[in-house]
């Protein structure tokens, strides 16, 4: 439903979130994808209020993500709390987590980017800068491209990826199309007008016909970084403490109520674990669904052997099999 300038409002239909994402008189929308068992979504909806009487010319929105999954799958919502910036009814950023400050930040620069004025745009400029440095630095070796090394959405990436994954270098990737201002400053701030772009240690090495003269010449292979085998980095993972957690989010800040509740009921036995984030590591987050032959998370491991997910896990309390299991006396 809408809300009068200054406030949040709710959006519990696709109905709802689509009228609300057509409001001409406010050309910035901010949408909340948020849960109710989740306290880090309850302290940002206490912020997203008071960003909402600062600056009252945006739309701010809250949409409960399991009450609405056609949206959440749409927009590709995997963890809480999420948020998505539209204008004139496109997406044009978004952020993953509880971060208050970069919230705020990114509320202040699309909602004065329509009516900038010179200096401070200079300062968005820096900004952008700084934020374009880190994502550059986020790998050794960062790719950005259409789409992702799964579904290149465009012919150019998906022949740079196959040539990566060819000569087995180890990379991560940033979808342009997921960050209009990354698209657009990239460019800029390399100097180079077209995607994909690769970077080695933070420096431009160039686009596809770049990549193909390196490949060539031969080159490719000492430039670029080499992978560790998934299959060699997965045992290690599952092997780095005698209970590993895969999960989503942390011990601290659970991200799906799968995983919450996964956590409470390993907690409620004392025993000593460690997690993985796999909304923090893609490659993980799919590799580790074929090696265990596990489609879902979390996944639960003792002394490396997969004891499974928690549906399993809360037979085994109930049985009372689950702490002699993972103190690994069975």
């Amino acid at each position: 439903m809408a809300a009068a300038a200054g406030e949040v409002a709710a959006a519990g239909s696709v109905e709802q979130f689509q009228q609300l994402l057509q409001q001409k008189d406010r050309s910035l929308v901010v949408v909340h994808f948020w849960a109710p068992w989740a306290p880090q979504c309850a302290q940002m909806n206490e912020v997203m209020a008071a960003l909402a009487k600062e600056h009252t010319q945006v739309t701010f929105v809250k949409l409960e993500a399991e009450a609405v999954p056609e949206v959440s799958e749409k927009y590709g919502i995997s963890s809480v709390p999420t948020f998505l910036f539209f204008k004139n009814s496109q997406k044009v950023d978004r952020l993953d987590g509880a971060h208050a400050p970069e919230l705020t930040k990114k509320v202040q620069r699309h909602a004065s980017s329509s009516s900038i004025s010179a200096g401070s745009n200079d300062s968005v400029k820096e900004d952008l800068n700084v934020r374009l440095k880190k994502l550059i630095n986020a790998a050794p070796c960062m790719l950005f491209m259409k789409g992702s090394p799964k579904e290149p959405r465009c012919g150019f990436s998906k022949q740079m990826v196959e040539i990566l994954n060819k000569h087995g270098i180890s990379f991560s990737s940033f979808d342009i199309f997921s960050d209009e201002e990354v698209r657009q400053g990239l460019k800029t701030y390399s100097n180079w007008p077209t995607y994909p772009q690769l970077y080695v240690a933070g420096e431009l090495i160039g686009g596809l016909d770049i990549v193909k003269e390196l490949e060539a010449s031969g080159e490719l292979d000492t430039v670029c970084p080499k992978a560790q085998k998934l299959e060699d980095r997965l045992k290690i993972l599952i092997n780095k403490a005698p209970v590993m957690l895969f999960m989503k989010g942390s011990k601290q800040m659970a991200k799906c109520g799968f995983s919450k509740q996964i956590i409470e009921i390993i907690n409620s036995t004392g025993v000593d674990y460690e997690t993985f984030d796999i909304l923090e590591d893609e490659e993980v987050r799919q590799g580790l669904k074929t090696y265990s032959n596990w489609p879902t998370y979390p996944q639960l491991y003792v002394k490396g052997e997969l004891v499974g997910g928690v549906d399993i896990v809360k037979e085994l309390k109930e049985s009372g099999e689950l702490l002699p299991i993972l103190k690994g006396e069975n």
